[in-house]
Protein backbone atom coordinates (compact mmCIF):
# COMPACT_ATOMS: atom_id res chain seq x y z
CA UNK A 1 0.00 0.00 0.00
CA UNK A 2 0.90 3.37 -0.93
CA UNK A 3 1.37 6.27 1.95
CA UNK A 4 0.73 9.95 1.35
CA UNK A 5 4.23 10.63 2.14
CA UNK A 6 5.63 7.72 -0.74
CA UNK A 7 2.85 9.72 -3.07
CA UNK A 8 3.89 13.16 -2.96
CA UNK A 9 7.57 11.67 -3.23
CA UNK A 10 7.23 9.97 -6.43
CA UNK A 11 4.75 12.72 -7.72
CA UNK A 12 7.60 15.38 -6.86
CA UNK A 13 10.20 12.85 -8.87
CA UNK A 14 7.86 12.44 -11.98
CA UNK A 15 7.51 16.88 -12.09
CA UNK A 16 11.16 16.88 -11.36
CA UNK A 17 11.92 14.36 -14.19
CA UNK A 18 9.88 16.05 -16.99
CA UNK A 19 10.69 19.59 -16.52
CA UNK A 20 14.53 18.50 -17.02
CA UNK A 21 13.35 16.50 -19.51
CA UNK A 22 12.08 19.62 -21.44
CA UNK A 23 14.36 21.75 -19.94
CA UNK A 24 17.13 19.19 -21.47
CA UNK A 25 15.69 19.54 -25.18
CA UNK A 26 12.62 16.80 -25.53
CA UNK A 27 10.95 18.30 -28.50
CA UNK A 28 7.20 17.46 -27.59
CA UNK A 29 5.91 19.06 -30.57
CA UNK A 30 5.33 16.01 -32.73
CA UNK A 31 3.36 14.36 -30.01
CA UNK A 32 1.16 17.68 -29.87
CA UNK A 33 0.83 17.64 -33.69
CA UNK A 34 -0.31 13.93 -33.45
CA UNK A 35 -2.99 14.42 -30.07
CA UNK A 36 -4.15 17.52 -32.50
CA UNK A 37 -4.79 15.55 -35.72
CA UNK A 38 -6.94 12.86 -33.52
CA UNK A 39 -8.89 15.58 -32.21
CA UNK A 40 -9.67 17.13 -35.34
CA UNK A 41 -10.74 13.25 -37.21
CA UNK A 42 -12.97 13.19 -33.80
CA UNK A 43 -14.61 16.25 -34.17
CA UNK A 44 -15.14 16.05 -37.99
CA UNK A 45 -15.90 11.82 -37.70
CA UNK A 46 -19.32 10.88 -37.71
CA UNK A 47 -20.62 9.24 -34.35
CA UNK A 48 -22.55 6.28 -34.10
CA UNK A 49 -24.40 5.11 -31.04
CA UNK A 50 -23.66 0.97 -30.71
CA UNK A 51 -23.92 -1.69 -27.61
CA UNK A 52 -20.83 -3.06 -26.13
CA UNK A 53 -20.42 -6.44 -27.74
CA UNK A 54 -18.31 -7.70 -24.58
CA UNK A 55 -21.08 -8.80 -21.55
CA UNK A 56 -24.89 -9.32 -21.29
CA UNK A 57 -25.27 -5.69 -19.31
CA UNK A 58 -25.69 -3.34 -22.95
CA UNK A 59 -23.53 -0.83 -21.87
CA UNK A 60 -23.86 2.35 -24.73
CA UNK A 61 -20.92 3.13 -26.96
CA UNK A 62 -20.26 5.68 -29.41
CA UNK A 63 -18.22 4.53 -32.20
CA UNK A 64 -16.95 7.54 -33.85
CA UNK A 65 -16.18 6.67 -37.81
CA UNK A 66 -13.80 9.22 -40.58
CA UNK A 67 -12.89 8.33 -43.86
CA UNK A 68 -14.71 4.66 -43.45
CA UNK A 69 -12.69 3.71 -40.88
CA UNK A 70 -13.51 3.57 -36.85
CA UNK A 71 -11.26 6.21 -34.87
CA UNK A 72 -12.49 6.03 -31.68
CA UNK A 73 -14.89 4.14 -29.10
CA UNK A 74 -15.94 6.10 -25.90
CA UNK A 75 -18.49 5.27 -23.39
CA UNK A 76 -22.09 6.78 -24.54
CA UNK A 77 -23.39 9.30 -21.81
CA UNK A 78 -26.85 8.87 -23.18
CA UNK A 79 -27.08 5.80 -21.96
CA UNK A 80 -29.02 4.58 -18.70
CA UNK A 81 -27.20 1.08 -18.50
CA UNK A 82 -23.42 2.76 -18.08
CA UNK A 83 -24.00 6.59 -17.93
CA UNK A 84 -21.43 6.88 -20.25
CA UNK A 85 -18.40 5.19 -18.39
CA UNK A 86 -16.88 2.41 -20.09
CA UNK A 87 -15.37 -1.29 -18.29
CA UNK A 88 -11.64 -1.97 -19.21
CA UNK A 89 -12.77 -4.59 -21.53
CA UNK A 90 -15.20 -2.01 -23.06
CA UNK A 91 -12.61 0.86 -23.12
CA UNK A 92 -10.81 -1.55 -25.37
CA UNK A 93 -13.50 -2.29 -27.81
CA UNK A 94 -11.29 -0.02 -30.40
CA UNK A 95 -8.81 -2.92 -30.74
CA UNK A 96 -11.63 -5.60 -31.78
CA UNK A 97 -11.30 -3.76 -35.50
CA UNK A 98 -7.99 -1.74 -35.14
CA UNK A 99 -5.79 -4.51 -34.29
CA UNK A 100 -2.70 -5.96 -36.45
CA UNK A 101 -2.95 -9.12 -34.47
CA UNK A 102 -6.71 -9.95 -35.06
CA UNK A 103 -7.32 -13.07 -36.95
CA UNK A 104 -9.02 -12.50 -40.22
CA UNK A 105 -8.94 -15.65 -41.75
CA UNK A 106 -10.11 -18.98 -41.06
CA UNK A 107 -7.47 -21.17 -40.23
CA UNK A 108 -8.23 -25.14 -40.73
CA UNK A 109 -5.91 -27.94 -39.00
CA UNK A 110 -7.64 -31.19 -40.79
CA UNK A 111 -7.62 -34.33 -38.34
CA UNK A 112 -4.13 -35.60 -37.40
CA UNK A 113 -2.12 -32.81 -38.99
CA UNK A 114 -0.14 -30.54 -37.31
CA UNK A 115 -0.32 -27.76 -39.70
CA UNK A 116 -2.67 -24.85 -40.13
CA UNK A 117 -4.48 -23.87 -43.94
CA UNK A 118 -6.27 -20.73 -44.92
CA UNK A 119 -9.72 -21.24 -46.09
CA UNK A 120 -12.67 -19.27 -47.72
CA UNK A 121 -15.40 -18.21 -45.17
CA UNK A 122 -18.00 -19.96 -47.33
CA UNK A 123 -15.99 -23.56 -47.27
CA UNK A 124 -16.08 -23.09 -43.65
CA UNK A 125 -19.74 -22.61 -43.17
CA UNK A 126 -20.24 -25.17 -45.63
CA UNK A 127 -18.39 -27.69 -43.70
CA UNK A 128 -20.05 -26.62 -40.38
CA UNK A 129 -23.11 -27.26 -41.71
CA UNK A 130 -22.32 -30.73 -43.03
CA UNK A 131 -20.69 -31.89 -39.59
CA UNK A 132 -23.78 -31.11 -37.78
CA UNK A 133 -26.05 -32.55 -40.46
CA UNK A 134 -23.72 -35.84 -40.55
CA UNK A 135 -23.91 -35.78 -36.56
CA UNK A 136 -27.66 -35.38 -36.45
CA UNK A 137 -28.24 -38.31 -39.25
CA UNK A 138 -25.77 -40.18 -36.97
CA UNK A 139 -27.19 -39.61 -33.63
CA UNK A 140 -31.07 -39.08 -34.71
CA UNK A 141 -33.66 -40.66 -32.35
CA UNK A 142 -37.19 -40.80 -33.78
CA UNK A 143 -38.78 -43.09 -31.25
CA UNK A 144 -37.91 -44.24 -28.16
CA UNK A 145 -40.11 -46.78 -25.54
CA UNK A 146 -42.33 -46.95 -28.46
CA UNK A 147 -43.14 -42.70 -27.82
CA UNK A 148 -42.27 -39.98 -30.89
CA UNK A 149 -38.98 -37.59 -29.09
CA UNK A 150 -37.23 -36.56 -32.09
CA UNK A 151 -34.11 -35.92 -31.01
CA UNK A 152 -30.52 -35.31 -31.23
CA UNK A 153 -28.27 -35.78 -28.04
CA UNK A 154 -24.87 -35.58 -30.11
CA UNK A 155 -25.26 -31.87 -30.20
CA UNK A 156 -25.12 -29.66 -27.75
CA UNK A 157 -25.76 -25.46 -27.87
CA UNK A 158 -24.34 -22.94 -25.53
CA UNK A 159 -25.02 -19.52 -25.91
CA UNK A 160 -23.40 -16.30 -25.22
CA UNK A 161 -24.23 -13.25 -22.73
CA UNK A 162 -23.62 -10.71 -25.85
CA UNK A 163 -26.46 -12.35 -27.99
CA UNK A 164 -29.78 -10.33 -27.81
CA UNK A 165 -33.13 -11.15 -27.11
CA UNK A 166 -33.87 -11.57 -30.76
CA UNK A 167 -30.61 -13.57 -31.66
CA UNK A 168 -31.78 -16.11 -28.75
CA UNK A 169 -35.02 -16.53 -29.98
CA UNK A 170 -34.00 -17.56 -33.54
CA UNK A 171 -31.62 -19.45 -32.20
CA UNK A 172 -33.38 -21.61 -29.39
CA UNK A 173 -35.62 -22.26 -32.78
CA UNK A 174 -33.39 -23.58 -35.49
CA UNK A 175 -31.86 -26.00 -32.22
CA UNK A 176 -35.28 -26.92 -31.41
CA UNK A 177 -35.76 -27.87 -35.24
CA UNK A 178 -32.61 -29.55 -35.21
CA UNK A 179 -34.21 -32.07 -32.77
CA UNK A 180 -31.37 -30.39 -30.32
CA UNK A 181 -32.02 -30.65 -26.39
CA UNK A 182 -29.03 -30.03 -25.24
CA UNK A 183 -29.04 -26.05 -24.96
CA UNK A 184 -27.65 -23.40 -22.58
CA UNK A 185 -26.70 -20.06 -22.35
CA UNK A 186 -23.86 -18.43 -20.34
CA UNK A 187 -25.65 -15.38 -19.36
CA UNK A 188 -28.14 -17.30 -17.52
CA UNK A 189 -25.21 -19.96 -15.83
Amino acid sequence: MITRRDFLKKSGVAVAGLTVASVAGVNLTPVRAQASKIQLQVKKGKQVPAVCPYCAVGCGMISTEYEGKIINIEGNPDSPVNLGSLCPKGAAAFQLVENTERQTKVLYRAPHSEEWEEKPLDWAMKRVAERVKETRDQFFIERADGKTVNVAPAIASLGGSTMENEWNYIHQKLMRALGVVNMENQARI
